[in-house]
């Protein structure tokens, strides 16, 4: 068995996902996980699948050929990853929307090689007219050799930098 990711973007319109699950069905092909999202008019999401090996070129053929219907789609094949092991983390984060919060948060993450499995931001009016927020809730994946503790303390501090509010819980 192969897996395959690929992403897809186009112009949100009815039956979409249906015209990506088509050709993953017709070879036979598992649709694993998938995340999906309606921005600004586009319809923009991910997917994982397992195909067996001698449907591969087939499907990424077909999958290709979705392109004639106004679809980016970028295809890659991957391995899971198995190197060590991980300590699954949430993190919340609500504050005053500024530039540059994801920027300072992921490259405090990435220096401590802790990993972003799943990531969802926003930003919404605050209550009482106090102007913009900008929320973010993402699974982190941190090494086991790594302090909870550490990553919280450190966290905490770019977070009262950042002014945002900033909560870390085992997952």
């Amino acid at each position: 068995m192969a897996t395959l990711i690929f992403s897809v973007i186009g112009d949100d319109r009815p039956g979409l996902v249906s015209t990506l699950s088509a050709p993953v069905s017709a070879h036979g092909a598992n649709w694993e996980r998938s995340r999906f999202s309606r921005l600004a008019g586009k319809f923009a999401g991910i997917v994982l699948v397992t195909v067996p090996d001698e449907q591969l070129d087939a499907l990424v053929e077909d999958l290709r050929a979705l392109e004639a219907q106004d679809l980016h789609i970028a295809l890659q094949l991957t391995d899971e990853l198995h190197e060590q092991e991980w300590r699954q983390l949430r993190l919340e984060l609500i504050g005053v929307d500024h530039p540059g919060i994801m920027a300072e948060i992921t490259a405090s993450l990435a220096d401590r090689r802790v990993s972003i499995e799943d990531l969802s931001t926003d930003v919404r009016e605050a209550p009482m007219g106090g102007g913009r927020l900008f929320e973010a809730q993402a699974l982190l994946k941190a090494p086991l050799t790594m302090s909870t503790e550490a990553l919280r303390s450190m966290l905490e501090d770019l977070a009262d930098d950042l002014m945002v509010e900033l909560i870390l819980t085992p997952e």
